[in-house]
């Protein structure tokens, strides 16, 4: 029977005035985002690269996050965020929120970037400011390259108001007929299939009076001075660029597809164009007359609608990354192969064996005890990928068994899997098809696994498979042994050069046996309700991190030591942070590394007093995950690391595999990780009470530390 204290104290823990608002907590990431575009310190070409992440992140919010509000609002469903607001109190706080970030954005781009590019040599030009001889270049361009692949639409009782794709940029057009006068409507979209920058040749890049190393335009402006030649014998009114962005959430009804990939691929043609518009992008000089038609007809109002400065969807900025301009760009990294695998990457996985004796084979390496690989400053092509490689060459190897949730468009981890099962081993891979964005191209490698004879099912119906595991069971000295990498993210070498993340390579009997049951629950019929290690969502993950956090509060209660440190992407689910302001009130010592949302406040006097959040943005994206439970004593301590953020989603709605570290040189280096990163003073930005975030600045006199690149130099110095 609970007393009153601990009713008034549950009922104090549950004030919605001690959560943030998990959207408004992502606009506040996504805004630290938008800070490294604004730093000064970053150079030139990767400011525009974080506007372009800053972009490409607010398309998938509106895509997901507000259409999910959107048809809350609609259905006339009400439920309270953790702060206390409803669906409609959160758009509207959203859009007040959002508005300043999105003008600070394109203000940032066209009156302090563009600038500065043009004294670089590097000049995005507007139409009217090019010279003769660019426009003839331009008009012959225009007329050879891109007019045949226009089509406008014209709009008129005849002609209905076309279904206009997802995150299109078109051209809204007003002309007028000379011959009876009327006006009419009509829409041109800009083609996605050519370049959204037409870069001029060599001998034409000059522009005010200097010559220049990259000259380009606009695609969009170059359509819109030839508008005469879409419409002829009409004059042009006005014209006015804007882009549509749709809901993108699809919605399978798993229980009754009787073919799942069946029945996404059916869902992805019909929803190819998106569903309803959740925003309106316009130019600020959009007249009225073409801009009310558009937000009528898209069943919008006014707050769906965003006025842009300049240039619409800065998401194509990312082009620039290509050009051949170091100086402006981030000195390059090239992932070090751990000491370890040195001897193991010396040679082709192909032929290697084909002369055993000259091969220092992974497997024997892990043997020799566990290995915990970082990246991307230590490389996953030499430990991950060349793990899965090695196994579907090695005759000893009989089965591989793993999880794919997003991989690349070329996939060697596939071609692998393929070869494994060309070469006569059992391969059984769970392919995650719900993968939000990522569908298409997982049905693209399931076909293709399916068609090589690998064993494919994609999942657990109403769960996701977020889970990063490898099983690779190999035959040696007449007996079965299991190896196996356990992850925090995906098996995709394109990301592991952009994102933080861990790896377990470990040969342990147990973590062995749990995996190959995971694996069994995830190909077959299974009710696994008990791991010997691994922490499994939705099985006993909750439990057993509410227990971890429970015990320091235990121990802090009978005066013992008692720390918390866990890193992750998010921290919204409000039990886990109700079990944080309960550890935190028993007086432990808890920091929390949440790259981006999180619900929980810290520093509340009498809730949570003892909790620090700080934010880590920077080079790469902080995406590994970690958590640390001091129980009384460095012999004792816990680590895990595991792909599961503090997430209801994660908890109880996805399957997920954190797994413990043991090993105690890889228990310190993890400690190691943590430390630096709660030091890091250039990069780090502290969350304060009242929600806003504080970037970190070196103190009078103390050196800058900045965790990714001290991460870096040491991977260095251990390569060498």
């Amino acid at each position: 029977m609970s007393t009153a204290k601990e009713t008034a104290s549950e009922t104090a823990l549950s004030d919605s005035q001690n959560y943030f608002s998990q959207e408004l907590s992502w606009l506040k990431f996504n805004d630290r985002v938008l800070q490294e575009a604004l730093d000064p310190r970053t150079p030139l070409l990767e400011r525009l690269k974080f506007l372009a992440i800053f972009s490409s992140n607010l398309d998938e919010f509106f895509m997901v996050r507000i259409s999910g509000l959107i048809g809350q609002v609609n259905a006339e469903v009400n439920p309270l965020s953790p702060d206390g607001r409803s669906p409609r109190q959160q758009l509207d706080a959203i859009t007040d929120r959002l508005r300043p970030s999105v003008t600070q954005q394109h203000q940032l781009f066209e009156r302090e970037l563009r600038p500065l590019l043009a004294e670089k040599g590097v000049c995005l030009i507007n139409y009217i400011d090019l010279s003769k001889d660019q426009r003839f270049y331009l008009q012959r361009y225009f007329e050879e390259g891109v007019f045949p692949i226009l089509t406008p639409l014209a709009i008129d009782p005849s002609h209905p108001f076309p279904h206009m794709s997802n995150l299109s940029l078109n051209l809204a057009v007003s002309v007028k007929d000379p011959e009876s006068g009327k006006e009419n409507f009509a829409r041109v979209k800009v083609p996605n299939s050519l370049p959204r920058f037409i870069v001029l040749p060599e001998e034409l890049r000059q522009h005010a009076g200097k010559s220049c190393v990259w000259v380009g335009i606009p695609l969009e402006q170059l359509i819109a001075h030839n508008l005469e030649m879409l419409f002829p014998g009409m004059a042009i009114q006005e014209f006015g660029f804007f882009r549509i962005t749709r809901d993108a959430d699809l919605e399978v009804q798993e229980y009754e597809a009787d073919d799942l990939l069946v029945a996404i691929e059916q869902e992805l043609r019909t929803h190819r164009l998106g569903g309803s518009a959740v925003r309106l992008e316009v130019q600020k000089e959009m007249p009225d007359s073409l801009r009310k038609p558009l937000v009528e007809e898209l069943g919008l109002t006014n707050n769906n609608v965003y006025e842009i400065e300049g240039l619409l969807n800065l998401k194509d900025l990312f082009a620039f990354m290509g050009l051949p301009l170091p100086a402006l760009k981030d000195a390059p990294w090239t992932a070090v192969i751990p000491a370890r695998l040195k001897a193991v990457n010396e040679y082709e996985t192909e032929s290697a064996f084909q002369n055993k004796d000259t091969v220092v084979d992974i497997f024997s390496v892990i043997r020799e005890g566990d290995l915990l690989v970082h990246h991307p400053y230590e490389s996953f092509t030499a430990s991950v990928q060349r793990f899965i490689s090695q196994a579907a060459y090695d005759p000893q190897v009989l089965a591989i068994k793993m999880t794919l949730y997003r991989t690349s468009g070329d996939s060697p981890i596939v071609r692998s899997l393929i070869t494994a099962a060309e070469n006569g081993k059992q391969v059984a891979v769970l392919v995650e098809l719900k993968a939000r964005f990522d569908e298409a191209n997982n049905i693209t490698w399931a076909r293709s696994l399916e068609g090589a004879g690998v064993n494919v099912v994609y999942g657990v119906a109403g769960l996701k498979t977020h889970t990063k595991i490898a099983l690779v069971i190999r035959q040696e000295a007449g007996k079965l042994k299991r190896y196996a990498h356990i992850g925090t993210g995906n098996y995709n070498p394109k990301t592991a050069g952009l994102y933080t993340d861990l790896g377990l390579l470990t040969c342990c009997e147990e973590l062995g046996a749990d995996l190959t049951d995971l694996a069994n629950y995830l190909t077959g019929y299974s009710r696994q309700t008990a791991y010997r290690k691994l922490l499994v969502a939705p099985v006993n993950l909750r439990d057993r991190m509410n227990e971890l956090i429970q015990r320091e509060t235990k121990n802090a209660r009978s005066d013992k030591p008692a720390r918390i440190i866990a890193k992750m992407n998010a921290l919204t689910d409000v039990e886990i942070i109700k079990k944080l302001y309960e550890a935190s009130q028993a007086g432990v010592e808890i920091d929390l590394i949440v790259r981006g949302m999180c619900c929980l406040r810290p520093g509340l006097k009498g809730i949570s007093e003892t909790i620090r959040v700080v934010s880590i943005v920077g080079r790469y994206l902080e995406h590994s995950r970690i958590f640390y439970f001091h129980n009384e004593g460095a012999e004792t301590e816990e680590i895990y690391i595991g792909s599961a953020d503090w997430m209801t989603r994660n908890l109880d709605r996805r399957v997920e595999a954190v797994t413990p570290i043991e090993n105690l040189k890889l228990k310190d280096e993890l400690k190691n990780i943590l430390d630096v990163l709660l030091a890091d003073n250039l990069q780090a930005w502290d969350l304060h009470s009242n929600g806003d975030y504080i970037q970190r600045q070196p103190a009078k006199g103390e050196a800058a530390r900045c965790a990714q690149k001290i991460f870096m130099e040491r991977a260095s110095k251990a390569a060498k």
